[in-house]
């Protein structure tokens, strides 16, 4: 069901160590397009690697679950998807909204 409601994602991403130049520059290109749909990556975790993939999980906010859907149809994220499939063995995305805050 989409929502017209702020989103988080939460991308577990699988990445090949060979790979990691070609993975950051996709990730700067789709962040950028990101922006375009009120998008962003607010934080990037790195795992150690393990062999020969390390994993990446990013959290990122977008306005609703349209834009996030139209960010993942735009054109230039197709257009560079093969930098993509060359870097990553795998991803699980996680759809969700801002918890509580137990700070407070």
């Amino acid at each position: 069901m989409v929502t017209n409601t702020p989103i988080k994602i939460v991308a577990v991403l699988e990445v090949r160590v060979k790979a990691i130049d070609l993975f950051h520059q996709f990730e700067r290109h789709a962040a950028t397009v990101m922006e375009k749909y009120g998008g962003r990556i607010e934080q990037a975790i790195t795992i150690p690697p393990t062999g020969e993939t390390f994993r990446e999980i990013h959290v990122v906010a977008f306005p609703d679950e349209n834009a996030f859907q139209a960010y993942r149809q735009d054109p230039a994220v197709a257009e560079k998807s093969r930098w993509r499939e060359q870097a990553v063995v795998s991803t699980e995305i996680l759809i969700g909204q801002e918890g509580p805050d137990y700070h407070r």
